[in-house]
């Protein structure tokens, strides 16, 4: 069942709006910038190119209806030329290394793409931003020090911390943006700036690694069991167009003459009741995909992942007027109809957008 909004997409707001979306070409940042082409907007995406084969981006041909500049964040001085050269009225900060086990592997990398990738980009803003009026940094629901407490909802003024080189990465990312909203972008007539905690976002079109949705697609294409490494966590699951409405909400809350006090953090996160463990979205998803998924237990040795994650997203409810815009039941049908689509040869950009209007 979809979930009526308070507060509906602004079409004539976003009409030939200028923005950039940094990480276009990524999973969410694909949904992103098909959603900004439907809503008329004039979108510039600043990616090396894209992070997996297949990808959402290559087959909804997400690049060929929009301004690219291929560089990467951490790329300071590509950063700065792409912004002169794009001059964006909004900028949506999406770039990151999103993969919590490639960042126990390598680090370095992701400190580097999510830390100085993020200071790059609002250090552009700083120096040649004059047309910029509002910046949305997404980070992570992983930014919180989680004790894993079974009825812990995390709000935006909890502590923040993290375990690990990601979630850690993501803490880092919302401090410097805290430190760049009040050191540069507080005057007025400066850019607002907010920040946007969401995750464990599920959709059609996500080939990402280690990740509990991909993988149970590869475990249907392939015909093998899908090895589930923790199947009692649970998470806020939600589909990727919920947050992703979250931010274009923001934005337009922002950019409003009194929107001043929108430049804060905010989190996007489900209805409690949609905070499932992992074994219920593999039921679920095996009875979706009418028995070509089966499960087994992944019996190596993993590195360890909180028990329990929620959020409590009730200021964005009350002060944005945001709503999720599906339940988890009907995100998990949109999830495989898309997939279905793909498997049968059909237009993926007309299905993308087709579920998009559906909103």
């Amino acid at each position: 069942m979809k979930i009526p909004a308070l507060v509906e997409i602004d079409l004539d707001f976003w009409n030939g709006r200028r923005v950039l979306v940094t990480g276009h070409t990524g999973f969410k940042g694909a949904w992103l910038s098909l959603w900004l082409q439907a809503l008329g907007a004039d979108v510039t995406g600043l990616a090396p190119g894209a992070p997996t084969t297949p990808s959402l981006y290559e087959l909804a041909a997400v690049g060929a209806h929009m301004r690219e500049i291929a560089a990467d964040v951490c790329d300071a001085a590509a950063v700065l030329d792409a912004l002169r050269e794009a001059r964006p009225e909004i900028v949506l900060h999406l770039a990151a290394q999103p993969m919590v086990r490639r960042s126990l592997r390598d680090p370095a990398a992701t400190y580097a793409v999510n830390v100085m990738g993020t200071v790059n980009v609002l250090d552009a803003v700083r120096q040649a931003g004059e047309a910029v009026r509002v910046v949305v940094v997404v980070t992570s629901d992983k930014c919180y020090e989680n004790p894993g407490e079974p009825s812990r909802r995390f709000v935006e003024e909890d502590p923040l911390g993290g375990a690990d080189p990601y979630s850690s990465s993501k803490a880092c990312a919302e401090l410097i943006a805290s430190a760049y909203r009040r050191s540069f972008f507080s005057d007025e007539g400066s850019p607002r700036l907010a920040t946007a905690r969401a995750g464990n976002v599920l959709g059609g079109g996500d080939w990402g690694e280690d990740r509990l949705v991909p993988d149970t697609v590869r475990a249907v294409d392939t015909g093998e069991p899908l090895k589930v490494r923790n199947p009692h966590a649970v998470r806020p699951w939600q589909h990727v167009l919920s947050p992703l409405g979250g931010y274009l909400l923001l934005a337009q809350e922002l950019s409003q003459a009194d929107g001043g006090q929108a430049a804060r953090a905010w989190n996007f996160g489900p209805p409690a009741d949609d905070a499932r463990p992992v074994s219920w979205i593999i039921e679920r998803l095996a009875q979706l995909w009418e028995g070509e998924l089966s499960w087994q237990l992944d019996e190596r040795a993993n590195p360890p992942e909180a028990g329990h994650l929620e959020l409590d997203s009730s200021a964005a409810q009350r002060l944005l007027g945001w709503r999720p815009a599906w339940r988890l039941d009907d995100a998990l049908e949109l999830l495989v109809a898309w997939h279905r689509a793909h498997r049968r040869g059909e237009d993926m950009r007309s299905v993308s957008l087709a579920q998009i209007a559906r909103i």
